[in-house]
């Protein structure tokens, strides 16, 4: 156990972020230091609960009393093992998970969660920084060979898994660099891309083998990849995004946020010194309130937007958790990203009917009205159209499913009603060593269940390969029924 009276005496203190007026003018990560000692109070109020619902709250098992008591103890070196137990990469999912452990911490009952997300991170930066994660290089091969189609969270998890298994694991990627949503999506201001490469250099020295900028259905067929290797598996993710088909979509201004955001994270790496889509000056609207929406928030402010708007057409959450959400599911309550302490500007319950345009086709404002919610579903509000100016809008309301590729049909795969990928109990998309895992099997959903089941993934691979397998297999798959 940790600190017996530490959830009692200690009072829940995350890092400090830098000031806003600081942090807003460059694009590294928006924290301060935190001392040791600090991050030792914080695990000490780890309670040593009778049943840790935090285990069930994460969909990694994290065993995550275990190194809470560790570093209350000042035992780093044993900390990262038992963190790196249970999840192959602590150092994104301590950036980048919403937490949802922390939502079914016990002391969560009727105080403030332990900082199991802070503490988790710190455990693998700790270990980084005195070289205490090493390459797992595994003591002899097997022989047989896996492609992984995807190097999102999701994809690397699996293939680093095999690889230290024993397997010759191959990552395709169609974009330029490894890393999906993890390098495109993810702004530098949450995860400076030197976190993602210093982990994909340790998978290289384990083995796995990077293949960036491949068309894999395209220049590379299913049918190759059939006769080339024993198993594929697919985890090329939900990005076939949700679009808004209203009046003025064609605008030359209105795009997706995953047209926007590529843009920012090349702009604060110096790969491009003028980004394609530029908002400096100029007036922006977000649609869509998750943390996509927030991630284009902190882009445009840093590129120094004139104003910028965002727009939800849900109510507006309470400050507490609302009695149909109890203690311990995740809870939709009232959240201020770090972006939202930048320049908080969100409109609650409304609906966007038009995108107006100038007479050369540019964007130059959108229609909204406001709505209420009416036997299940959005009405409008009589009297209360307006305009906002809006040289850009940027859509950021989620995800449908995967994309239709070519390959999906060249490796006889299914999708169910949702368009996701049709998988069995053993994330199998069928009977000729094709494997589905994360959001393509799935639907959008957080990084912590991507890893999750690409660690099952890759169990269920290494059993179909050799009949037997040491890998955990942390959960089961979501299964649906097939289209017909």
């Amino acid at each position: 156990m940790a600190d017996p009276k530490g959830f009692i005496t200690t009072p829940r203190q995350t890092p400090t972020r830098r000031p806003v007026d600081v942090r807003i003018q460059d694009w590294r990560e928006v924290y301060e230091p935190q001392s040791f000692e600090h991050l030792q109070k914080q695990a000490g109020r780890c309670m040593d609960c009778g049943i840790p619902f935090c285990h069930s709250g994460c969909p990694l098992g994290n065993l995550i009393p275990e190194w809470n008591d560790l570093i209350w103890h000042g035992d780093t070196h044993e900390a990262i093992d038992r963190l790196h137990a249970t999840n192959n990469f602590p150092e994104f999912t301590g950036r980048l998970c919403p937490a949802p452990c922390e939502s079914a911490c016990v002391v969560a009952i009727n105080q403030d969660a332990v900082t199991i997300k802070q503490v988790e991170l710190r455990i693998v930066e700790e270990a980084f920084a005195t070289g205490d994660v090493k390459p797992l290089i595994p003591d002899r091969l097997t022989g047989k060979t896996i492609a992984v189609i995807g190097s999102g969270p999701a994809g690397l998890a699996a293939a680093q898994q095999l690889t230290r298994a024993g397997h010759t694991v191959a990552v395709y990627e169609r974009a330029a660099k490894i890393g999906g949503l993890l390098r495109y999506g993810i702004p530098e201001f949450k995860m400076e891309k030197h976190i993602l490469d210093r982990r994909l250099e340790q998978m290289e020295r384990e083995g796995t083998r990077f293949r960036p900028g491949v068309d894999v259905g395209g220049e590379l067929t299913g049918s190759a990849l059939r006769k080339k290797f024993d198993a594929i598996i697919l985890a090329i993710g939900a990005t076939a995004w949700r679009d808004l088909t209203i009046p003025g979509r064609e605008l030359v201004g209105v795009y997706q946020a995953m047209e926007y955001l590529p843009w920012g994270n090349a702009q604060a790496l110096g790969e491009v010194e003028t980004p394609l889509i530029n908002v400096v000056g100029k007036h922006v609207v977000i649609l869509g309130g998750g943390d996509t929406g927030a991630d284009c928030l902190g882009t445009v402010i840093r590129q120094g937007a004139a104003s910028v708007t965002q727009l939800e057409i849900m109510p507006r959450p309470s400050d507490e958790r609302p009695v149909s959400q109890p203690w311990p599911t995740y809870p939709m309550i009232y959240r201020v990203s770090s972006a939202h302490e930048e320049k908080d500007n969100r409109i609650f319950s409304v609906s966007t009917e038009e995108f107006l345009g100038d007479r050369n086709g540019n964007l130059r404002a959108i229609k909204i009205v406001e709505t209420e919610f009416i036997d299940g579903k959005f009405e409008p509000i009589p009297g209360s159209h307006r305009e906002i100016p809006a040289d850009f809008v940027f859509l950021a309301m989620g995800f449908t499913g995967p994309e239709r590729s070519p390959l999906l049909d060249q490796l006889g795969v299914g999708l169910d009603e949702q368009g996701n990928i049709l998988r069995d109990a053993n994330f199998a998309a069928n009977d000729d060593g094709v494997f589905v895992a994360g959001d393509a099997g799935r639907g959008q959903s957080l990084i912590v269940w991507a890893i999750a089941e690409g660690r099952s993934t890759a169990s269920a691979v290494d059993r179909y390969l050799t009949g037997d397998t040491q890998l955990p297999f942390p959960i089961e798959p979501t299964t649906r029924q097939l289209i017909v």
